[in-house]
């Protein structure tokens, strides 16, 4: 890991607040009524035994698109202009938010141009394609796909769909939370995977509303803990490509968006070392019959690294996606 210096907001923070309310994820949830799935809560005894709580898994591996991105994307395409739909989007990802925007844009007739890492985990490089995007692949070792991403916008006249620092896309990702906290009564915490907050941000605005007295906390893997140590000294920090296995939390930093709003709604950060993920990605495997990718076992990595604490409470997870190479996952568990 390499840390960039720290990195200035433009935005007030109050700007970044009124710009995504509980409204604003509530009417997601409508927009989206229909489209993706209302993924269910898994249980599991066993689970339970081993971390002294009550763990309610909110399954995001088997939304469509096999991860939570597509609440984002679709949410955010469905509200661009008819000139911003007819001229077509761009957007850039490691693999679900590619996908997601790949299938929303299939699904409102929208031309899509997807900016993906060479390094990518073929199933996602082949989904993406699948849905009908064109893919341009870069190197991430030289390449800052945010400028990139830019340039390419403006050279064919696409509008940008970032993966997570946008209004819109951060009300889609906040149905997760406003679904599972109206599916599970009296949460105490919730545990959400951070990469560059837009599912933190968006579920930290439903738990304000539906359950205000639930501890939200945002899980980084210990190699991209960029968001964490931002929360800690409130001041927006950076890392340039993590070395994590959970190649949805490599992001660079919180956004102009989401810093605010994840410094505002969660109440703590904590970070997990890749061991965790393999440990909570191989019981979840073989115990729940669950398949989940690293970035998907990220905040139940909190509870078995010890990061997060049991202590017999109601513990809602969420698992954010399960598109993972089944190769790499074989041997990462082997």
């Amino acid at each position: 890991m390499c840390c960039l210096p720290q990195h200035p907001v433009s935005m007030s923070p109050d700007a970044a607040l009124d710009a995504v309310t509980f409204t604003d994820v509530a009417k997601a949830a409508t927009r989206l009524r229909g489209v993706v799935h209302e993924t269910p809560v898994h249980t599991s005894r066993s689970l339970n035994e081993r971390l002294d709580a009550e763990v309610f898994l909110k399954c995001e591996n088997l939304q469509r698109i096999g991860a939570f991105k597509i609440r984002g994307g679709y949410n955010a395409l469905s509200r661009l202009s008819p000139e911003q739909k007819a001229g077509g989007v761009i957007a850039y990802s490691s693999g679900n938010h590619a996908q997601a925007v790949a299938l929303s844009g299939q699904l409102l007739g929208i031309d899509t141009t997807i900016l993906m890492p060479e390094n990518a985990p073929t199933v996602k490089l082949e989904a993406t394609r699948s849905y009908g995007a064109e893919v341009v692949t870069y190197d991430p070792e030289k390449t800052v796909r945010e400028e990139y991403g830019a340039e390419l916008a403006k050279a064919r006249g696409l509008t940008l769909v970032p993966p997570y620092d946008h209004p819109h896309v951060i009300a889609g990702q906040g149905t997760v939370g406003w679904e599972l906290l109206q599916q599970v009564d009296d949460l105490d915490v919730l545990l959400v995977c951070c990469g560059g907050g837009g599912m933190l941000s968006g579920c930290g605005i439903a738990a304000s509303v539906l359950q205000p007295d639930c501890t939200v906390i945002g899980v980084e893997p210990e190699a991209g803990d960029d968001a964490t140590r931002s929360f800690h000294t409130g001041t927006l920090q950076s890392v340039h490509n993590p070395d994590t296995i959970a190649d949805g939390a490599r992001t660079p930093s919180l956004g102009e968006y989401t810093f605010p709003l994840v410094h505002h709604y969660a109440d703590d950060m904590v970070t997990v070392p890749d061991s965790a993920i393999i440990d909570a990605m191989r019981f979840v495997w073989t115990r729940m019959k669950l398949v989940t990718e690293p970035t998907g076992a990220l905040a139940l990595a909190a509870l078995f690294s010890g990061a997060v604490t049991g202590d017999g409470r109601r513990i809602g997870v969420t698992v954010s996606g399960g598109n993972v190479d089944l190769a790499r996952a074989a041997e990462l568990m082997a």
